[in-house]
């Protein structure tokens, strides 16, 4: 059942005009005039505005720009099974902790936000800058009990969700890289990692973490990260609203994840990667363990592999490896 906090937030949230008596407040959660008064003035002290109407009621002026637990479940109330959700001020990486709640036998799935990391990771063992400027750091726990085999393009269709989830909330125009990073303007702007647990011939655990550049200023940015990083806000001229970003992040991720397990994403999945593919036609290195080769991108195959047309004029797939664009988009005439 939602608290009490939850269901105030969510009722002035949905309100047509943006009033909401004190009386149905009243009615709607079981409590006096008085207690619906002292709780607003407890969100009060949390960063939220509120405007009282005369006879009408209150109104929802302003919310907390950092990371408020409430809020986002106040946006997410409404789905019919909300997931789990644990949000931290600070945390040494989400994925880390989604680790230890596996192990504590947590419910799933389980999303866990926090404002920051001291240890954030990204692919092949990176440090992935992780500061408490009004982004998004989180994690995704499932136990979706599947094959192995089916896992190879589950991180590539959460990236072509998260390209229409931000295309939609921002006007903006992301891109994958290929396989894991979100760019605007040739600039990153997200990454995710995908982490699994196998048991005998199926995964018993499924772990996605994702980082996204909202509200960040490349200036704050260590200096070898300020010319190829940026974020949200920056690309729009305008904040994000963290809760409400993070609200329909989790939903959509949610959703996406839904279609995955029951195997109803492929035709989207074959629509949706030409508009976000960043790679295909460009030339590109690919570095891989013991050699780097240099070659033109020509998309994906079934499982999600990279196809490259390799300078020697042969073709090759690969499942894995560092990418790097040999030279930048030409500019839009």
């Amino acid at each position: 059942m939602p608290s009490t906090e939850i269901t105030i937030l969510r009722e002035l949230l949905a309100a047509d005009t943006g009033l909401v008596s004190g009386p149905r407040l009243a009615k709607i959660l079981g409590i006096s005039r008085v207690a619906v008064w002292l709780q607003l003035q407890k969100l009060t002290k949390q960063g939220f505005v509120f405007e009282a109407v005369q006879s009408r009621g209150y109104r929802l002026k302003q919310m907390p720009a950092g990371l408020h637990p409430a809020l986002v479940q106040a946006y997410l109330s409404r789905r019919p099974h909300p997931p789990h959700l644990l949000c931290l001020e600070s945390v040494d990486s989400t994925n880390s902790e989604a680790e230890r709640q596996l192990a504590n036998g947590c419910a799933t799935p389980l999303v866990i936000l926090a404002q920051a990391q001291t240890q954030g990771r990204g692919r092949r063992g990176r440090a992935w800058h992780s500061p408490a400027a009004g982004n998004l750091y989180c994690t995704f726990v499932f136990r979706p009990k599947i094959a192995p085999a089916r896992l190879q393009d589950f991180t590539l269709w959460m990236g072509l969700n998260l390209c229409g989830l931000i295309e939609n909330f921002t006007q903006l125009k992301p891109g994958l890289k290929w396989p894991n990073d979100l760019l605007l303007n040739e600039r990153k702007a997200g990454g995710m990692l995908t982490e699994a647990r196998i048991d005998a011939d199926e995964i018993r655990d499924l772990v996605f973490g994702l980082g996204l550049n909202l509200n960040g200023r490349a200036q704050d940015l260590p200096r070898e990260l300020q010319r190829i990083a940026t974020s949200l806000a920056e690309a729009t001229g305008a904040p994000i609203p963290l809760n409400r970003f993070a609200a329909a992040l989790i939903g959509r991720v949610l959703s996406a994840y839904d279609q995955f397990i029951a195997g109803e994403y492929r035709e989207q999945f074959a629509a949706l990667w030409p508009r976000y593919d960043l790679l295909r036609g460009r030339p590109v290195t690919i570095t891989l363990s013991d050699r780097t080769l240099t070659g033109t991108a020509m998309g994906i195959d079934a499982e999600g592999s990279l196809i490259v047309r390799l300078d020697s004029g042969r073709t090759e797939r690969f499942r894995a490896g560092e990418v790097t664009l040999s030279q930048p988009a030409a500019p839009k005439t």
